[in-house]
């Protein structure tokens, strides 16, 4: 091949790379279920509850806090010097086989608890619609949370092509609801008293509200198996091309899920926020409530077994990926014999724990929660200064921007438990 052949190959290429195709959108979408899962309906709760300055705000910030924390960690997935490391294999490369590990491990613990939240979740969700809207009796909880456990591995098992295409199957309908509930909500808008905000009570509010937005926003257990496929599809353009579909995943998140948000927060009182936080039900429970709805209370559900399985899927791909790299560095065992042990493991422990029924949520949140910023905010912050391919972002103030964000995070956690 002649040079100048060689030249127009590599233009061509290029081009490839530069449009956006199928590939990329699948995998948006794939981030954007990982992201939303069942703590959208209780977001405008959370986050309503401070008022409407604070709202405003953390609306404002969403975007750059998702987008910036992500494209950060898959910074530095990507920056390894082999192509076919994961999460715990670059960490050890740029850590040390200790430290490595710990980061590893914590990984693992920052992703897992949400498994087991989200097995309760699904179980719940499902027994209580075919209670209330189908007028059946509860199926036995051994069999009904098993076969739904089941169902959502047998996925992740079929490999990724049927991963993504679950996610096409499962996303579409979830944006659609999301969207036509938001709008169906708009006559029933009341908007909120604006005053002049108390500085000290809007700082602590802020504060406290950042972990809250952080977490309803995060696909970081995606984002290691999503970053090696892009090295794989894109080889040198991974990181161009992965940082253009964080975008696109962030903006689509930011656009629904707060229009979701403002929409829900816009049709109750902050008194009537504070009776369904202390009631501990959703958002779409409460609003059914309120209004004697009988529509929001089908479509409620549906949302929500939409979101944790989507969700589930997302964090799945995650915890099987980081379980893997743990027990092959650790052990002799092989790769595919780790990762039956993995699977089954792992679906022993989803079934125990739906059929227990414990209430989990604020104790695994707690712990999910502080390690889940460290590892999206911290620690690829730390990776900068560490790693030569990364060192050239050391300047940027989204850097510092990233780093801040995820101390308070960390912080208002910690001062929270």
């Amino acid at each position: 091949m002649s040079n100048s052949q060689a030249g127009d190959s590599r233009a061509m290429a290029d081009m490839s790379h530069s449009r956006w195709t199928q590939h990329d959108t699948n995998w948006v979408l794939s981030l954007f279920g990982t992201a939303v899962g069942a703590g959208i309906l209780f977001l405008p709760i959370n986050i309503g509850i401070g008022g409407f300055w604070p709202l405003l705000i953390m609306a404002l910030l969403a975007f750059p806090m998702t987008y910036l924390a992500h494209r950060g960690l898959a910074r530095f997935v990507l920056s390894s010097k082999n192509n076919d490391s994961d999460f715990t294999d670059v960490v050890e490369e740029h850590f040390g086989a200790t430290s490595g590990r710990l980061i590893s491990l914590l990984y693992f613990f920052s992703i897992f608890p949400i498994l087991l939240i989200y097995g309760v979740g699904l179980t719940n969700t499902v027994d209580s619609f075919m209670v209330n809207q189908l007028g059946m009796e509860s199926l036995p909880r051994v069999l009904l949370s098993g076969v739904l456990v089941a169902g959502m591995i047998a996925i992740m098992l079929g490999g990724e092509k049927l991963l993504l295409r679950a996610f096409a199957i499962l996303v579409y309908p979830l944006v659609g609801v999301l969207l036509f509930l938001s709008l169906y909500l708009i006559p029933n808008w009341q908007l909120p008293a604006i005053s002049s905000p108390d500085l000290g009570s809007l700082t602590e509010t802020l504060w406290l509200s950042v972990p809250i937005v952080v977490f309803s926003f995060s696909h970081a257990a995606a984002i290691s198996s999503f970053a090696n496929t892009q090295r794989k599809h894109y080889k040198s353009e991974a990181t161009v091309k992965a940082e253009g579909i964080l975008r696109n995943t962030a903006l689509m998140l930011i656009a629904f899920v707060l229009l979701f948000v403002f929409s829900c927060i816009f049709s109750l009182t902050p008194e009537q926020m504070a009776e369904a936080k202390e009631a501990n039900v959703s958002v779409l429970s409460y609003l059914a409530n309120v209004y004697n709805n009988p529509f929001i209370a089908t479509l409620g559900p549906l949302v929500a077994f939409i979101a944790i399985t989507s969700s589930f899927l997302g964090h799945f791909l995650g915890a099987r990926e980081s379980f893997n790299g743990l027990l092959t560095k650790q052990t002799s065992i092989g790769y595919k014999a780790a990762d039956k042990i993995g699977v089954v493991l792992m679906f022993i422990s989803i079934w125990i724990c739906a059929v227990i029924n414990p209430s989990i949520l604020d104790m695994m949140g707690a712990i999910s929660g502080p390690i889940i910023a460290l590892i999206l905010f911290v620690m690829p912050t730390i990776a900068i200064y560490k790693v030569p391919a990364l060192q050239k972002y050391k300047g940027n103030l989204s850097t510092y921007f990233v780093l801040i964000v995820g101390l308070l995070a960390v912080s208002a956690l910690l001062f929270n438990m």
